[in-house]
């Protein structure tokens, strides 16, 4: 499987995301955001974390207009599998490849530990292995993580099974973690082959780190 991932100035997660997939055995590639095509053979595109452009204006407000994203708006628009990662998730959002926008974290600030996520549904590539209402524990990293969305957009987004994850406790009992609508941690869109997520599974790949909760999570996308 040949993954390509974006590296925007200020992205810092490119390679614990290449180490992430190569532990899984793929192949990845990483595409720098001047370049105007990403490879032909890419079976998943990855947006990885970190503050684009060094997140001036609003967090992933100015990398949407990087010279690659025509290409990775084509290639969605196509079909192609997309995952967002932080400031990806963010990126996608600013590009209209998922519906919402991104604000300051309730708190005003920043957020660095291991959370617990419920999946919500599993009815996608993405969260394929994980079970409905599983818990899963991902570190999550960010001043900008909470998620909003309109009453009519929330309404949709459960509908249509687009809510992946939300914030959770250690049993499962959904809580606020940064003031995200619906204590929304994780969404895709209708077609169910753009994925975002503020949590960080590239950084939950083995036990010696602290957890392994993301293989089954970046997993799915072998199948």
């Amino acid at each position: 499987m040949n993954v390509s991932v974006l590296q925007f100035p200020g992205t810092n997660c490119e390679y614990d995301t290449k180490y992430a997939f190569e532990k899984l055995g793929c192949e990845v590639t990483i595409i720098w955001h001047k370049d105007k095509e990403i490879p032909a053979n890419t079976d998943l595109l990855v947006i990885p974390g970190g503050f684009s452009y060094g997140d001036y204006l609003r967090s992933g407000a100015i990398a949407r207009f990087a010279n690659i994203m025509e290409s990775v708006q084509d290639y969605a628009a196509n079909g192609g599998k997309v995952l967002g990662i932080c400031n990806g998730f963010q990126i996608l959002l600013e590009a209209g490849l998922l519906p919402g926008a991104m604000k300051r974290n309730d708190s005003l600030h920043f957020i660095s530990k291991y959370n617990n996520l419920k999946v919500i549904n599993n009815d996608n590539t993405f969260l394929s292995l994980l079970k409905k209402d599983e818990v899963v524990n991902i570190p999550v990293a960010h001043h900008d993580g909470n998620y909003f969305i309109d009453e009519a957009g929330l309404k949709e987004l459960e509908s249509n099974n687009q809510i992946l994850l939300k914030y959770c406790d250690e049993n499962g009992e959904v809580m606020n973690l940064n003031g995200s609508v619906a204590n929304i941690a994780g969404i895709c869109n209708k077609d169910k082959n753009v994925f975002g997520l503020m949590p960080h599974p590239e950084r939950a790949m083995e036990e010696l780190l602290g957890c392994d909760d993301g293989v089954a999570m970046l997993k799915g996308f072998l199948k």
